[in-house]
């Protein structure tokens, strides 16, 4: 009784004609293109854009130079003064400044600056 579905399944597959399958159909029926499909996927949605904000992020790290207002991963808004090899210093206010690591620079400031046609349509 519990296997009936079983074999009313092997039967009808063993008697069937079927005519030639599909590409797709072939494509499906190897286990590893379904699963290099989803690594695709990942890559594409996930991995890739990652590592180009990465890259992003060390050119804008490495083009830095003196009088660039930056914002901080903690959210510091302030001026260049001083750059240093891992070190960046900071004014935030007249006569007052900060050190931080270079990897701590979230991006260019567009605080105190005007934005651009581009900026505002966004």
């Amino acid at each position: 009784m519990w296997f009936e579905g079983i074999a009313w399944a092997d039967a009808a597959a063993a008697g069937s004609t079927a005519g030639p399958q599909s590409f797709f159909d072939q494509m499906l029926s190897n286990p590893v293109v379904p699963l290099v499909m989803v690594v695709a996927v990942f890559y594409f949605i996930i991995i890739r854009p990652q590592s180009q904000r990465s890259s992003d992020h060390q050119k804008l790290v490495k083009g830095l130079k003196k009088n660039d207002e930056v914002v901080t991963n903690g959210g510091i808004v302030g001026r260049v003064a001083e750059i240093n090899d891992n070190l960046v210093t900071l004014e935030i206010a007249p006569n007052v400044r900060v050190r931080i690591e270079r990897a701590e620079i979230k991006g260019l400031s567009s605080y105190g600056r005007p934005q651009s046609k581009k900026e505002k349509s966004d």
